[in-house]
């Protein structure tokens, strides 16, 4: 299967509409053979009839009719392939993001559509990986750095409605108002995980450092009074205070404020406005593309990253009901 280098070939590589959906199908399921999404019946003995007309498979056991796009982020979409793949193209590979006003200029659908869009591919790039971070695997001790950081605009550029819709009627300044965001960062691994958490009190980084963090690893933070405690026979607790320095030795945050800077210019400067209820989807773009990028000992490509990517994208579907939080219990 041809997979295009750049964003000029992938535009015209993926301009045929079954060019696309061989694609799809290749990297979705094994050696591109069909699975049913109704009865789970599988290519193999006997294949799935292929309705050329209607541009889907048939299925020979419970004869029900499906597409490329059922069960996956496409599923249900009005879009022609050809812009969901160079949308994607151009989300996983662009470093600062792009905006559903720049995918609509030019793909030439609306805005409201791009946007719906480009947060199904948002909740595709979701990182299901639950294993620990960290941890003496080779041997030796491992090193994290953990580290929490607010987004928001500033609180005195907000209309006097929207101040006072964040103070409520305790009141609050500055951070108090701004969505929390920690991260932890595998330094061997160079893998960054980060998640919106409620506030920076004791219980929750802890909580946080002790549910995605092995034992037998170093854990470096700055000097908040959060991560006072943390140090046990599982881990040792190095700090650095940002008052007087910022590194020391082996002890600093640099790498995962790396991150930090990489995830606000794509904030402040692509996507600019972006409500809490979001961000858990922005972060998930960011870590996709952080944790997916180049290094000498791993030289990943543009194509390489879209692969992974088009190859997430099946059991994941959020409707737009779902995204505007129109659904109880949805998680946005």
């Amino acid at each position: 299967m041809h997979i295009p280098k750049t964003l000029t070939e992938a535009i015209r590589y993926y301009s045929d509409e079954q060019t696309c959906i061989d694609v799809v199908a290749t990297m979705r399921w094994p050696d591109g053979k069909p699975v049913c999404p109704k009865c789970g019946a599988q290519e193999i003995e006997r294949k799935h009839y292929w309705l050329a007309t209607q541009k889907r498979w048939k299925c020979f056991a419970c004869r029900k009719q499906f597409s490329v796009k059922v069960d996956s982020v496409f599923e249900d979409s009005p879009l022609s392939l050809d812009i969901w793949l160079i949308a994607m193209w151009m989300l996983v590979n662009c470093k600062n993001g792009v905006s559903s006003y720049e995918i609509a200029r030019q793909t030439g659908i609306s805005q409201k559509a791009a946007w719906h869009l480009m947060h199904r591919i948002r909740y595709a790039l979701r990182m299901d990986d639950e294993s620990m971070m960290g941890g003496n695997e080779g041997g030796g001790w491992s090193e994290v750095e953990v580290d929490e950081t607010f987004i928001g605009g500033k609180e005195q550029n907000m209309h006097l409605k929207r101040r006072i819709e964040l103070r409520g009627s305790a009141g609050s300044k500055g951070r108090q108002s701004k969505a929390i965001v920690m991260g932890i960062l595998d330094r061997e691994a160079r893998q960054v995980r980060a998640k919106v958490i409620p506030h920076v009190r004791r219980e929750v980084l802890q909580s946080e450092i002790l549910n995605q963090v092995a034992p037998h690893t170093f854990v470096y933070t700055d000097a908040h009074k959060g991560y006072t405690g943390i140090d046990s026979k599982d881990f040792i607790h190095c700090t650095v205070s940002h008052v007087t320095e910022y590194v020391k030795g082996q002890v600093h945050t640099q790498g995962i404020e790396n991150f930090w800077s990489l995830l606000k210019r794509g904030l402040n400067g692509t996507y600019v406005a972006v409500e809490p209820f979001h961000l858990s989807r922005y972060l998930d773009e960011q870590m996709f593309r952080y944790n997916n990028r180049a290094t000498k000992d791993n030289p990943l490509t543009d194509a390489d990253r879209f692969t992974l990517a088009v190859s997430q994208i099946a059991g994941k579907r959020l409707t737009f009901a779902e995204l505007t939080g129109k659904v109880p219990g949805s998680e946005f």
